[in-house]
């Protein structure tokens, strides 16, 4: 599985996404309050949100709704011109496959997840992967991303596309909505969210295309991008210094500092600045990437035990038992599912 190369929790909601709910008959103002955010936060377009904010504003928009389907009314309403610029781009791709990958990747501008594909049997898998220790995507955010996705195939090659299957955590919302939209079957109360295409019409080509449009706008996503990266907070740093130094021993501040340029001082300043400790962060940091590791059942218990620092594998169950509240087996047993392997979009061909 392809590792997260920006560990930044910042979201971001373009105007379209506000543009969009007004459309449909959601005032702004009346979903951030329900959100217990900031009434005018949508007025600014600099403003960046957390993760658990995002999700506060879409349940609130599931809340005020009270449909739903309304998640994806939102992306089928939307003219293309009026859908965020990576959507724009995606459609003047050369074919569906294209466009995905464009999607996938500047994805990263308005949040931390990262959509996973994994092509097996003529059919491609489609999961949406959020950082470690984030709560359950909202339904309606699950809902929207697919629906852009199919949505973006469905313009591009001006075919009514219909995926194989589509498997969602909600509840059956007791209506034909999701049916009638994705035109297969709908599996409700599934244990993860997933919709499966046709791996065929990723090579349908997008007769619309056009490279020289693409050129012109790839240079803004791509910058938007770097600047998405260089905010990284600083604890965010810290940790990613921490799980690369970890497997070669114990990083300590000194190390840390100097892999970020700054000076052993300095650093333990910032750190307190931001009301934390290093030993906070070195904790964050080995809980982080020890799930991660569980995650792949290739790596053995033992040897997670090793490569996060522990003299024996005791202490490692241990610490485990304190974040999970359960043991590393039985964590690996109920994760099974997510642990499969995935490729990355770039690699789905």
């Amino acid at each position: 599985m392809t590792k997260n190369n920006v560990t930044s929790d910042r979201c971001k909601l373009p105007r379209p996404f506000w543009q969009s709910l007004e459309q449909l008959g959601l005032r702004p103002a009346a979903v951030l309050r329900q959100a217990r955010l900031p009434a005018t936060l949508h007025l600014d377009q600099t403003a960046v949100i957390s993760t658990p904010q995002l999700f506060a504003i879409w349940k609130a928009i599931e809340t005020l709704s009270g449909d739903p389907a309304f998640s994806i009314r939102m992306v089928r309403e939307t003219s293309t011109a009026n859908h965020k610029l990576a959507f724009l781009a995606a459609s003047y791709a050369a074919d569906f496959r294209g466009g995905l990958e464009r999607v996938a990747r500047f994805n990263r501008l308005c949040s931390p997840n990262r959509l996973c594909f994994t092509e097996r049997d003529g059919a491609v898998s489609v999961r949406i992967e959020w950082p470690v220790r984030t709560e359950p995507e909202p339904y309606l955010s699950v809902d929207a991303s697919f629906a852009l996705l199919l949505e973006l195939g469905r313009r591009g090659t001006g075919k009514h596309l219909l995926p194989i299957a589509v498997e969602l955590r909600r509840p059956n919302p007791r209506a034909d909505c999701h049916a009638a939209f994705f035109g297969c079957p709908i599996h409700f109360g599934a244990e993860r969210d997933r919709m499966v295409m046709e791996a065929a019409d990723l090579e349908l080509p997008f007769p619309g295309h056009n490279p020289e449009l693409l050129e012109m706008l790839a240079p803004a996503l791509a910058a938007a991008m770097r600047e998405i990266e260089a905010h990284a907070s600083l604890g965010e740093q810290v940790k990613a210094t921490l799980k690369r130094a970890m497997p070669g021993g114990r990083p300590d501040v000194a190390s840390v500092a100097h892999a970020l340029g700054l000076s052993e001082r300095t650093l333990q300043r910032r750190i307190t600045a931001l009301g934390r400790t290093f030993r906070d962060l070195l904790a964050e940091a080995r809980r982080d990437l020890g799930l991660e590791l569980l995650a792949d059942p290739s790596i053995e218990v033992e040897e997670v035990a090793f490569l996060l620092g522990y003299q024996d594998t005791n202490s490692f169950y241990r610490a485990f038992r304190e974040w999970e509240d359960m043991t590393p087996g039985h964590w690996r047993r109920i994760n099974a599912g997510s642990a499969a392997r995935s490729t990355s979009p770039q690699s789905i061909d």
